[in-house]
């Protein structure tokens, strides 16, 4: 187990990426390696002025090292401003681990990464994100205390989807009031781009509601298990493309862009993705077409108040209130 080894290239792309010269800027970047397991790893903490950085571990296949830098700057910024707007006594970070979790994911590899964690003392607690579980969370645990949404039956406050799912669909009502002024989605097309935990959630929220659901993912068996779960909704290739009343952007980051913003027929723009806009600039053309963007590190609080509760032994009430 090695901690901050790193390359030069490494170092480069971190002091030299543009997210480090925002304000304020991020307190530590750990580079984590195991030769034992195969394990690469970042953990980026943002900042702890208002308590421990909290934020979910990310696992996976970045085509380059410094694009798995880029996401874990962006992403523990993004847990910063999630936590404070949630009023939790949290700070933001966040971690990737670099590889495919359908073949590279292991019990071992899991374990070896809580212990990079602890070493960190409670400066980080990690959590469940895209590529991990509640069970790959009882595994981290394993190597450390500081970690949060572990399964029910190991003391955890289990899958945070349904919460994050939940904090969607209530932010895309009072969206829908503001715009519309009604929350009642009955017959408004909704775009879901992406069909994982919060996708799917999200999905049978919505078609409760009555809305018609498009819904796209890139990944195949994704698509299949969507279809045979909801007939109703229909699978489309591309999303964004669509006539829609709502975009709700639920798989990776950086889909919100200048031609989305001038071309989308959405009048709003709420999902559960991180990073949603691919840069600050967009936001402005949003709001010149009048359409709500509601901030990803709102709309998506769900699952870090899921994640802070178990850190409190909150009851599902305190929790759900």
């Amino acid at each position: 187990m090695t901690i901050a080894d790193t390359h030069a290239a490494d170092l480069t792309s971190v002091f030299s990426h543009p997210d480090m010269t925002i304000d304020p800027p991020h307190e530590q970047v750990v580079f984590c390696r195991d030769a034992a397991t195969g394990l690469r790893a970042i953990i980026a903490i943002h900042n702890t002025a208002l308590g421990p950085a909290l934020g979910g571990t990310r696992f996976y296949p970045y085509a380059a090292e410094a694009d798995a830098v880029g996401d874990v700057l962006r992403l523990s910024r993004g847990m910063t401003f999630k936590s404070a707007a949630a009023g939790l006594d949290l700070g933001g970070g966040k971690a990737v681990i670099i590889g495919d979790p359908a073949i590279d994911k292991t019990p071992e590899l899991l374990r070896a990464y809580g212990r990079f964690v602890d070493t960190l003392g409670g400066r980080y607690i990690t959590a469940g994100d895209v590529g991990t579980t509640s069970d790959d969370m009882d595994l981290i645990g394993e190597g450390t205390r500081h970690v949060a949404s572990k399964t029910v039956a190991n003391g955890g406050c289990g899958d945070t989807a349904p919460m994050t799912a939940l904090g969607v669909f209530s932010s895309l009502l009072a969206a829908a009031e503001r715009v519309w002024g009604s929350a009642d989605l009955t017959g408004r097309t909704v775009g879901v781009e992406g069909v994982g935990k919060v996708g799917t959630q999200l999905t049978e929220k919505l078609l409760a509601a009555g809305a018609k659901v498009l819904a796209a993912d890139p990944y195949a068996p994704a698509r299949e298990a969507f279809a045979t779960r909801f007939p109703q909704a229909t699978i489309v290739d591309d999303v964004r493309a669509a006539q829609l009343d709502v975009y709700a952007p639920c798989a990776m980051g950086g889909t919100v862009t200048d031609r989305l913003a001038g071309e989308t027929t959405a009048a709003i723009i709420c999902g559960a993705a991180n990073n949603q806009l691919v840069t600050p600039d967009v936001e402005q053309l949003l709001g010149d077409r009048g359409i709500v963007w509601v901030p990803d590190y709102i709309a998506n609080a769900g699952g870090v108040i899921q994640a802070f509760s178990e850190q409190q032994d909150w009851t599902v009430e305190q929790l759900t209130t």
